[in-house]
C-alpha cells in the first residue's frame, strides 16, 4: 500500500512539472495578446502616427526630381488643381523620392510649346490635354474629347479595354514621348452668349472662341473660331472681340467669371461629353525610371482620373445655383440646334478620316467600340 501511494505522488509532481514547462506555453502561446506579448518591440504595432516632415526613404532607388510644365493655372478647378495635386501626391506616394515640381503656364515654355520640349528633353513632363497637339496630330483629338462621343465610363473602358491605350501611346512614342492619362473632368458647358440662340441661323457670323474638333463643327454653321489662350478670354469677351466663348465645366467657367460679360449659357456640352487630361514625360526620363518607381506615377495618376472624375460630378450643380443667382439664363439647346449640330459633326468626322490614315484608323477603332457599348448602354442603363 505505501508503495501505491508514493506512486501516485511521484506521478502527480512529474505531472504538474510537464503540464507547467511543456503544455501549458504552448496552449497560452496560441492565444493573440500571447503572440503580441512575444513580438519584438519592433514588430509591435502601433497607432501612432509617424510626426515631423516628410523625408526621401532609405531605398537605393535614386531620387527623381522633374520639372513639369503646366497648360493650366494653379488656381484654375481640376484643370490645375489636378496638376498640383499630381505634384503632392506622387511625392507622398514615393516617401519623397519622385518629387514632380509644377510650375505655372508659360513659365517654363508656352503651353503650346511643350510637347516639342518635353519631346527634346528641354523640360521632363507636361499637364496639359492632348486636343492641344490638334495642328500637329489630328488624331489625338479623339483622345481628348469627342463631340457626340463617349462620356468619362464608356470613354476609359475604350481606352483601358478597346485598344484605345495602345494608340496612344504608340503614337507619342514615336515623337520620344511617354504619356499617360492622369485626370479628366466633367461634361463642358456649351457656351456662352451676349444675345440668345433662337435657331441654327443665329450661329452665322458668329466670332467665338472655340478649339478642338468642336469648333470645326461650329464652322459649319457659320461660326467664326479664335483659338485664345485662358488668360485672354476673359479680356476679348469684354472687349467685344468675341461673341461667344467655350471653355470648360461650369464649375471652371465660373472660377473665369465669363458670367460676369455673357449672361447666357447653354448646355449641354454636346463637344465635349467628358475631357481626358495626360502627363507627358520625355521618353528616355521615363525608360530611365525603375519599375517601381514607374509603377507609383501610374498609380498616382489612376488616382488622378478616380478624383477629377468624382469632383467634376459633385461640383457643377453648385456651380449653376450661384450662376443662375447671379442672373444667369441656362439654356437648354433646341432638338432643331442639336439636329444641325450633330449632321455637322458628322461632316466633320467624314473629312478628317478621309484626310488623314491614322485619325481614320482610330475613329474606326472607338466608333466599333462604341457600337457595341450600346448595347451594354441601351439595356445596362436608365
Amino acid at each position: 500500500m505505501r508503495n501505491v501511494i508514493v506512486g501516485i505522488v511521484i506521478g502527480v509532481v512529474i505531472g504538474v512539472v510537464f503540464g507547467s514547462t511543456v503544455v501549458a506555453p504552448k496552449l497560452t502561446s496560441n492565444s493573440p495578446s500571447a503572440r503580441l506579448k512575444q513580438l519584438p518591440v519592433s514588430q509591435k504595432p502601433s497607432n501612432k502616427v509617424a510626426a515631423g516632415p516628410l523625408v526621401p526613404s532609405k531605398s537605393t532607388d535614386p531620387i527623381v526630381r522633374w520639372k513639369m510644365a503646366s497648360a493650366y493655372g494653379s488656381s484654375l478647378p481640376q484643370l490645375g488643381t489636378l496638376g498640383k495635386r499630381l505634384e503632392t501626391k506622387i511625392f507622398h506616394v514615393s516617401n519623397g523620392r519622385i518629387q514632380i515640381k509644377f510650375y505655372e503656364p508659360g513659365t517654363l515654355v508656352p503651353p503650346l510649346e511643350m510637347f516639342d520640349a518635353v519631346a527634346a528633353g528641354a523640360i521632363d513632363a507636361a499637364f496639359s490635354t492632348p486636343n492641344y497637339w490638334e495642328q500637329r496630330i489630328p488624331a489625338l483629338q479623339l483622345f481628348s474629347a469627342v463631340p457626340f462621343g463617349p462620356t468619362a465610363g464608356e470613354f476609359l473602358a475604350w481606352i483601358e479595354f478597346g485598344g484605345g491605350n495602345e494608340m496612344f501611346k504608340k503614337i507619342y512614342a514615336k515623337h520620344g514621348i511617354h504619356s499617360l492619362y492622369c485626370g479628366i473632368t466633367a461634361p463642358s458647358g456649351s457656351g456662352w452668349f451676349r444675345k440668345p440662340i433662337h435657331s441654327v441661323k443665329d450661329f452665322k457670323g458668329l466670332k467665338m472662341r472655340f478649339t478642338g474638333l468642336g469648333a470645326k463643327v461650329v464652322q459649319k454653321l457659320g461660326v467664326d473660331t479664335k483659338k485664345l489662350k485662358e488668360g485672354d478670354i476673359f479680356l476679348a469677351l469684354e472687349n467685344g472681340l468675341i461673341d461667344g466663348v467655350q471653355y470648360s465645366s461650369p464649375s471652371i467657367d465660373a472660377k473665369l467669371g465669363f458670367h460676369e460679360m455673357a449672361k447666357h449659357y447653354y448646355l449641354p456640352g454636346w463637344h465635349q461629353p467628358a475631357t481626358l487630361i495626360e502627363l507627358m514625360i520625355n521618353a528616355d526620363r521615363w525608360n530611365a525610371l525603375t519599375k517601381t518607381a514607374k509603377a507609383q506615377i501610374e498609380s498616382v495618376c489612376g488616382d488622378n482620373v478616380r478624383y477629377g472624375l468624382a469632383a467634376g460630378e459633385a461640383r457643377q450643380f453648385t456651380a449653376l445655383k450661384n450662376l443662375h443667382a447671379k442672373g444667369v439664363k441656362i439654356h437648354r439647346w433646341t432638338p432643331e440646334i442639336m439636329a444641325a449640330l450633330k449632321g455637322a459633326w458628322k461632316e466633320v468626322v467624314t473629312e478628317e478620316s478621309a484626310a488623314n490614315k491614322q485619325f481614320k484608323k482610330i475613329w474606326k477603332s472607338l466608333n466599333d467600340f462604341r457600337q457595341d457599348y450600346a448595347i451594354w448602354r441601351e439595356l445596362g442603363y436608365q
